[in-house]
């Protein structure tokens, strides 16, 4: 990992330009590699492509689909989705709020 890459890691940044994409922080790679899985292993298991495990590692938001199967794959229940990708608060998100 890259030094910038520990400097945002658990950050919450919006695009410049005020886009959708985030990077928020997860419990992917910690729970991972308390199970002794490489990131290959866990795409394989989840069904998802190799390039997905990266981008939600590194804390790109993904599909709620998406998100599932990386659950099921750790063994986990989808009921605990708010422990592993804990949810985005409003005042966290970087938009205002509508009145």
């Amino acid at each position: 990992m890259h030094s910038s890459d520990r400097a945002i890691e658990g950050e919450l940044y919006g695009m410049e330009n005020g886009g959708s994409r985030t990077i928020q922080k997860n419990r992917v790679r910690e729970l991972r590699e308390n199970r002794l899985m490489t990131q290959a292993q866990l795409a394989r298991k989840a069904r998802v492509a190799l390039r997905t495990i990266h981008s939600v590692e590194k804390g790109m938001n993904c599909r709620m689909d998406t998100k599932r199967k990386i659950l099921l794959a750790l063994g986990k229940r989808f009921e605990d989705k708010d422990q592993v990708f804990p949810p985005v608060r409003r005042e966290d998100s970087g938009f205002l709020p509508t009145y």
